[in-house]
């Protein structure tokens, strides 16, 4: 994986609970390029490693911009990124792109919820800019709350956005079926933000007839489940040498290889990033990530080993 060292140039406190840090390279050069949807992986201390969306103009090669939610209930990482510091040092990813524009021939509908505005404005940006048709839609708890409402409102397409605040009056709710139901045939959809609000908004789209290919969304690390009461053990065999490894109860496919002499590259451990993504031969899958679309888990012919398991006694593995 080719990484970067960077350090922070500019912190922001965008709201009560997210601050905007500013990232060039520590050697002055340019970064990668990237495009609308892009993240970066962060490498923090204690071997964390956390996917941070880029919400700056993917045309500015001399920094990126990460918006970072201040979780309380998190695992560290958030603290970690809340506390650095203008001069602070990070090393980072290549920029990578799970949840890229599909196209800007037909109409794109843009759906946000709290942080989650991070991909979904850079998209914005980028599809005003080649002048395509599209709405936006950001729901928050509260206007106070709000990250990139100034930003949104002075921009070329403000008109476009519609803010619905938790705790505003009923008449700015979102009104996710009536929103579903305005949009012209060929319209894609995409949707970011807590799980809550994802879940219910492709649910709803599903239900509406929106087929799967024009249904996009990128989930946050954190609300993949990793383990289930009950679970039982199995066997993974390697293809390529025979090789027969047990996953117990409470260990993951990753952690057995790993204890084998087997790598298998790993990024968000949740099931959320794809990272570790690996073809499955023979046998079925147990899935419990949140990165395969339906009709992906449904060939059972990959799985996420960092979180999910196996509903056969053996999986035979691509490796």
């Amino acid at each position: 994986m080719d990484t970067h060292q960077v350090k922070v140039a500019r912190r922001m406190q965008e709201t009560p609970d997210i601050c905007v840090l500013e990232l060039v390279a520590c050697d002055g050069a340019p970064l990668p390029s990237f495009s609308a949807g892009s993240h970066v992986d962060v490498f923090l201390a204690g071997d964390m490693t956390r996917q941070y969306s880029l919400c700056n103009d993917p045309s500015d090669r001399h920094r990126y911009m990460l918006g970072v939610l201040r979780e309380q209930a998190g695992r560290g990482g958030s603290a970690a990124m809340h506390a650095l510091q203008v001069g602070d040092t990070l090393k980072i990813s290549t920029p990578k792109n799970h949840f890229a524009l599909a196209g800007t021939e037909n109409r794109s509908l843009l759906i946000a919820g709290g942080i989650g505005v991070t991909p979904i404005l850079c998209m914005a940006e980028r599809l005003s800019v080649l002048g395509a048709d599209f709405e936006m839609h950001y729901c928050t708890r509260s206007e106070e709350r709000t990250a990139f409402r100034r930003r949104i409102g002075e921009s070329a397409f403000a008109d476009r956005v519609r803010f619905h605040f938790d705790d505003g009056a009923p008449s700015q709710w979102f009104d996710l079926a009536r929103v579903l139901s305005d949009q012209p045939a060929g319209t894609q959809l995409y949707v970011c933000g807590p799980k809550g609000l994802m879940d219910a908004v492709l649910e709803a789209a599903r239900k509406s007839g929106w087929p799967e290919d024009r249904l996009h969304y990128e989930f946050f690390a954190g609300a993949a489940p990793v383990a289930i009461d009950g679970d039982s053990p199995f066997d993974v065999k390697i293809a390529s040498t025979g090789q027969v490894i047990r996953v117990d109860a409470g260990k993951t496919v990753v952690e057995c290889l790993a204890a084998a002499g087997i790598h298998v590259d790993t990024s968000c451990e949740q099931g959320v990033c794809g990272t570790c993504l690996t073809r499955v031969l023979e046998g079925e899958p147990d899935h419990r990530d949140i990165y395969l679309m339906p009709e992906e888990r449904a060939r059972n012919d990959a799985f996420l080993p960092c979180c999910s398991r196996s509903k056969s006694p053996v999986l035979v593995l691509d490796l």
